[in-house]
């Protein structure tokens, strides 16, 4: 799965608005910006160089989740000595994992469903949210 298609899966969904900004695709669920769904990267920046996404093709993919989801995924990951630029492997956000966010380089084989499991599981607690603030 590349970028393109990650992109174009998240646009699919419905009421996703897509923002770019410091080298990042940012997608939110109506127009209530306060914290994307996804957002991906392929580039390193001086705020976030641990992916080292300067590399030819490799991009990262950041995903918001349930805490329940977020602890099965990372379940048996050790926090320390995280290798942030391996590909293909479900890792704790490098700088929101308290958000419960999840990210992956270059999804491939079988984790390419499970990322886009995760996208729809994203869209919909943030269509939540936002049908919770739309509600007041």
């Amino acid at each position: 799965m590349n970028q393109l298609e990650v992109e174009a899966f998240v646009a699919d969904l419905d009421n996703v608005q897509r923002e770019e900004n410091f080298g990042y695709s940012f997608f939110f669920v109506g127009d209530d910006h306060r914290l994307p769904f996804v957002s991906l990267s392929d580039s390193d920046n001086e705020f976030d160089n641990v992916s080292n996404l300067n590399r030819e093709g490799v991009f990262r993919i950041n995903i918001g989740v349930s805490k329940e989801r977020f602890e099965s995924l990372l379940a048996d990951s050790d926090s320390e000595d995280i290798d942030y630029s391996i590909l293909n492997v479900f890792l704790p956000h490098p700088h929101y994992a308290k958000q419960h966010f999840v990210c992956i380089l270059n999804p491939s084989q079988g984790n390419i469903e499970v990322t886009k499991n995760l996208i729809i599981e994203a869209h919909s607690i943030a269509a939540s949210r936002l049908q919770r603030r739309s509600s007041k």
